[in-house]
């Protein structure tokens, strides 16, 4: 059964979805599905228009990185995109979810783009030590501008829905249903009988953009000199400007290929899927649900207790920090707002960001104050006899399903648990310092930690943009 279905509504409309979960990448199969389909979908008189959709709650999370370095299996993407731009008809994308990479690319080689308002839309291939391979470096610019869709290449970072439709990424965002709305475009496209090509666009392009990109572009090869993607990034922007689009696709195909090649992307694409395998968890199905986590707590206000609730607060938890004594609570919240304000000194973070940070951020001092979080995390001195008494009055004031976490380095996580009536709710959360920068967090499994707990722990992680390993206790 082809990975990709066609539907031909009743105002001759070709829906074409793919199916190819969990993240619908752009393997083979996808890309022979996709072409098939949209070639019937031109040479039959009863359409006049497509519109290519996907199931799930992803639109297209990029292409299947696990053919990269193997013999391509046709039809080649950029060869799939090519037919999909010089469509007779106009072809339309419905992004329901995440666009990322190789989907991005499918997306912007159609003749408009309707998004749903929780999409994510971005170009991540800088991360694997590559760069966009399908003509990313080439329609993206035409699109939204040289300067801006460099910086959103060299960062890897996706764009909100409206964000996209600020830019020119995407032309509208629909909150309802967007099969009807895509399939709407792209009837009144066919009766103009003209749709905008992403790679003829130049609007976008001007004298003071090209310099912004320059700059920009010197700049990044310049942070990171040993990063070959980076410059070829450059390269490819600069040769579909200088010389056109189709040099620009040829130069960035040639550069894409060598670099799948290269040790650094190799070793990244390793990592990737290391990262991957790491946050599976043996013996636990999805059935395995995640405990809500709507309100936190952070016992400790010292270097490590301040760094964990800044996590929380970046990620919009709100979240109690506690202390024992008014003194250490107001000088770890000064230490929370100082690293803020160094951040906006550097210029890493704008200062209404700071101001947003701070206000999930509340001190109090007693214990009692964690009663209503459904984590709390403990973060005070590596003593089994402090950690004991913590635990045990966490156990009187914690309610019900409350996740007991501790931050421990090294003390037997199951010992500490047994402090309790609830082991099943104690899991390890440890966060290496600087808690709100390093990216690691280990999540400890005790003996009697409940699968729902991990699951939540995981989660949680994901949320608060760490990397989780699950591991056992060594005692």
């Amino acid at each position: 059964m082809s990975p990709v279905r066609s539907d031909i509504t009743e105002a001759g409309v070709a829906i074409l979805t793919i199916a190819n979960p969990p993240v619908n990448a752009l393997g083979a199969a996808v890309r022979g599905g996709l072409l098939e389909q949209l070639t019937q979908a031109q040479a039959n008189p009863a359409v006049t228009a497509i519109v290519i959709a996907a199931e799930g709650k992803v639109f297209v999370a990029g292409a299947d990185i696990s053919e990269f370095g193997k013999p391509i299996t046709p039809p080649s993407l950029p060869d799939v995109l090519t037919a999909i731009e010089r469509s007779p008809k106009p072809v339309v994308a419905a992004i329901n979810g995440m666009a990322l990479g190789g989907g991005l690319e499918l997306a912007l080689a159609c003749h408009a783009r309707i998004v749903a308002p929780g999409a994510k839309l971005g170009l991540p291939e800088i991360k694997l030590g590559i760069i966009p391979g399908a003509g990313g470096t080439q329609r993206l610019p035409r699109l939204i501008g040289a300067a801006p869709a460099f910086a959103m290449m060299a960062s890897g970072e996706p764009v909100t829905a409206d964000k996209a439709l600020a830019n020119g990424l995407a032309d509208e965002v629909v909150d309802g249903d967007l099969l009807v709305a895509a399939s709407a475009h792209a009837l009144r496209l066919a009766e103009a009988g003209a749709w905008r090509l992403s790679g003829a666009a130049e609007g976008k392009v001007d004298e003071a953009d090209r310099a912004a990109f320059e700059i920009a572009a010197a700049d990044a090869i310049k942070k990171a000199p040993r990063m070959p993607n980076v410059k070829a990034l450059a390269l490819s922007v600069r040769t579909g400007l200088d010389k056109g689009f189709t040099e620009g696709l040829a130069t960035e195909r040639a550069a894409f290929l060598d670099l799948v090649k290269d040790p650094t992307s190799k070793a990244l694409r390793h990592l990737f899927f290391a990262e991957r395998e790491a946050a599976r968890v043996p013996g636990i199905g999805k059935e395995v649900k995640a405990r809500p986590v709507g309100k936190a707590a952070v016992i400790g206000a010292g270097t490590m207790g301040g760094g964990i609730a800044m996590c929380f607060a970046q990620a919009g938890i709100p979240v109690t920090l506690i202390e024992v004594k008014e003194q250490a609570l107001n000088a770890g919240l000064a230490r929370i707002r100082s690293n803020y304000e160094t951040s906006v000194k550097r210029g890493s973070l704008s200062q209404a960001a700071m101001d947003r940070h701070l206000g999930f951020v509340t001190g109090a001092v007693g214990m009692e104050a964690a009663a209503d979080a459904d984590i709390i995390v403990e973060a005070a001195f590596e003593d089994m006899g402090v950690k004991a008494e913590i635990f045990g009055a966490l156990d009187r004031i914690a309610k019900p399903g409350a996740i007991l976490a501790t931050n421990t380095s090294y003390l037997d996580v199951n010992a500490i648990a047994d402090t309790t009536s609830r082991p099943q709710d104690v899991v390890g959360l440890h966060f290496f310092s600087p808690a709100n920068v390093m990216r690691l967090l280990e999540i400890v499994r005790g003996a009697k930690t409940a699968p729902d707990v991990l699951v939540t722990s995981l989660d949680l992680a994901r949320k608060i943009g760490k990397l989780p390993v699950v591991v056992g206790v060594c005692y």
